[in-house]
């Protein structure tokens, strides 16, 4: 179809999504990517964060996102992704106590906390939590 790109999502367990979609904004490890079909070729490492695609006459949708990487092509969107949740999949509480634990870990570090680990799980957690509220557009 004219102006659609492919847009893939796996994870190692298993392909999440391949749709046509019209535009994709992904999460790069240094800042937000914008893809638009004719895209020039690109890889690059997948940051934490909101995945958003729209489909053609459709309202934008989302996947949280985390680690691995993303390729462009000029009629293509690979990410593989070491973990990918649809937003309407997430527990938001448990996202709620994986911030406030991650939080808890990077404000009162003790000597076996690993820093970059906990700075991670707190970027995946505010992700998830992203998610959720994009999906109830709260």
């Amino acid at each position: 179809m004219a102006g659609t790109i492919l847009l893939e999502v796996a994870t190692p367990e298993r392909l999440m999504l391949k749709e046509a979609v019209i535009e994709v904004e992904v999460p790069g490890a240094d800042g937000e990517l914008g893809i638009l079909p004719e895209h020039a070729p690109l890889l690059s490492e997948l940051g934490a964060g909101l995945l958003r695609y729209t489909v053609q006459g459709q309202n934008p949708r989302c996947v949280c996102v985390s680690g691995g990487w993303v390729e462009v092509g000029p009629d293509s969107v690979r990410v593989l992704a070491s973990t990918a949740e649809l937003a309407d999949a997430i527990d938001v509480k448990r996202a709620q106590d994986a911030l406030q634990r991650a939080n808890q870990r990077l404000v009162n570090p003790t000597g076996d906390v690993d820093i970059a680990r906990a700075l991670n799980s707190l970027k995946r957690a505010q992700a998830r939590i992203e998610a959720s509220k994009f999906l109830t557009g709260k």
